[in-house]
């Protein structure tokens, strides 16, 4: 599996930080206005997208670039020959699953998939399933090779 030429170095992200809900408007509320019933399935190839072109080597790469991306603390609770097992939670995960909208974790899904599938050199495909009573969300990578 060939990695893109224009992958961006990961410290990229330290560089950029915003604040506020503006990023949870556009992501709640307008990507599904625009995306409709597709939304779930473009918001995962969009993760995937986005993990392309950071240059990630490591778990480690992954867990850091959930944290700069304000998707919450990333733990790898679980390995086995053709799964992988993480568990997301932080206050960012506790708002979100109590916010008024209809969020989900596509996008997060996604990225975490090609992101395994880069660094493993494994086709893979990523679950979620959310727990909103422990506010926790487990994503299981299945290795599909």
């Amino acid at each position: 599996m060939s990695k893109d030429h224009d992958s961006m170095p990961i410290t990229l992200l330290d560089q950029l930080h915003t604040t506020g809900a503006g990023y949870d408007i556009i992501r709640y509320i307008g990507l599904p206005d625009v995306f409709g019933q597709e939304s779930p399935t473009l918001l995962y190839f969009m993760g995937k997208n986005i993990a392309r072109k950071l240059d990630m080597q490591t778990v480690s790469d992954i867990i850091y670039a959930f944290e700069k991306l304000g998707w919450g603390h990333l733990e790898l609770v679980k390995e086995k020959k053709n799964e992988l097992v993480f568990q997301l939670m932080a206050d960012s995960v506790v708002y979100r699953l109590n916010a008024p909208l209809n969020t989900e974790f596509r996008l997060e899904a996604g990225f975490l998939s090609e992101s395994i599938e880069r660094i493993k050199e494994r086709s893979c495909e990523c679950k979620e399933e959310l727990y909103k009573k422990i506010h926790q969300i487990e994503f299981t990578v299945v290795f599909s090779d």
